[in-house]
């Protein structure tokens, strides 16, 4: 009997050690868009989690269009939708990246900021670098939206407002790139005021 028990706890822990847990298998585009989400609070650690999940997103492959998060019926169909996908994403991208810079961006150099002056030159620093990386995802979503123009006769949809996105880029309706050059510009013009500062502005 006490045998039996034993050959029957070594066969249950054996059992145990092999089991394996399976986990959901994030590696398609899709799947990482559906991770990406809005924060309550915008603090730049969620930021970065969100910009993660949305450069993962263009990295990856796309789901069978069976998956996919529109009705796909042909191959036409199918183009449009990678090209309003990814330029989706890349609009996305911009916003991230607009909304990180924002959080390093003193936008007004007070004269009782001058003790902390290198400081307020570095985070303007990093503030530009975010407002550039932007730039370049909204480069990336007019080459995108150029080409989902293209086919601008189908319709899909259940992603019609990324079509709504499509139109307002090809209409100029939509541009980051001004957006992004008065923030640059605005930048610039507080990073002057800063290095201006001496011992005599505090």
């Amino acid at each position: 009997m006490k045998f039996r028990l034993c050959l029957l706890a070594i066969a249950l822990i054996a059992q145990l050690a092999s089991f394996q847990a399976f986990a959901y298998d994030t590696r398609y585009a899709e799947q990482y868009y559906r991770l990406y989400h809005q924060h309550f609070y915008q603090h730049p650690e969620n930021i970065n989690e969100n910009i993660w999940y949305l450069e993962r997103a263009l990295a990856s492959d796309f789901v069978n269009p069976q998956n996919a998060l529109a009705r796909i019926q042909s191959d036409l169909e199918w183009e449009r939708y990678r090209y309003l996908f990814s330029m989706h994403m890349n609009l996305e991208l911009v916003k991230q990246y607009r909304l990180l810079g924002s959080k390093f961006d003193k936008r007004t150099a007070f004269f009782y900021n001058a003790p902390w002056k290198t400081q307020n030159l570095k985070s303007l620093e990093i503030a530009r670098s975010y407002y550039q990386a932007a730039l370049f995802y909204w480069e990336n979503a007019v080459l995108w939206s150029d080409k989902a123009w293209e086919l601008q006769f189908i319709d899909l949809h259940q992603i019609h407002h990324w079509a709504d996105e499509n139109y307002r880029i090809e209409y100029y309706e939509l541009d980051y790139e001004s957006i992004i050059a008065m923030d640059l510009e605005r930048l610039n013009s507080v990073q002057d005021d800063f290095q201006r500062m001496d011992e005599n502005t505090y």
